[in-house]
């Protein structure tokens, strides 16, 4: 099975002016754990997870005052839709991260979670949405 089987297509974008409290909203009223950060002046899509923001707020900072700018990583992994979920799932184990923010021709098309990956491989979970031309082969 494929990253793009597994992938959220609707992705949470924020910028880097954001405050932590504006993008842990907007994570909530979602139900997202992470948000792609789009820095027009940056050198592609950036992240920031829901333990960056408790890592904030954990070292007492306010979450009010505090910009996604200075929490978020820039040094980000990418996934493409046509690797497979196990060759995701260890880039996720080595980098130590539980995002992969999903490109295709250097567009941010979907973003994969540790929870996509556990959805899809157990069969108890939501079924991923599997191609016939893919089921078949």
């Amino acid at each position: 099975m494929q990253v793009r089987h597994g992938m959220s297509e609707t992705v949470l974008t924020v910028g880097p002016g954001h405050t932590l409290r504006a993008v842990s909203r907007l994570m909530s009223q979602r139900a997202v754990g992470a948000a792609v950060v789009i820095d027009p002046d940056g050198n592609g899509p950036g992240i920031i997870t829901e333990r960056d923001v408790l890592s904030s707020i954990g070292a007492g900072e306010d979450p009010d005052a505090e910009l996604v700018a200075n929490h978020l990583t820039r040094d980000v992994v990418f996934a493409a839709p046509d690797w497979s979920l196990e060759e995701a799932a260890s880039a996720m184990v080595r980098g130590g991260f539980r995002h992969l923010i999903v490109l295709e021709h250097g567009d941010t098309v979907g973003i994969l979670s540790v929870r996509d990956v556990v959805r899809c491989w157990t069969e108890d979970g939501a079924i991923c949405p599997v191609p016939a031309s893919a089921a078949a082969g």
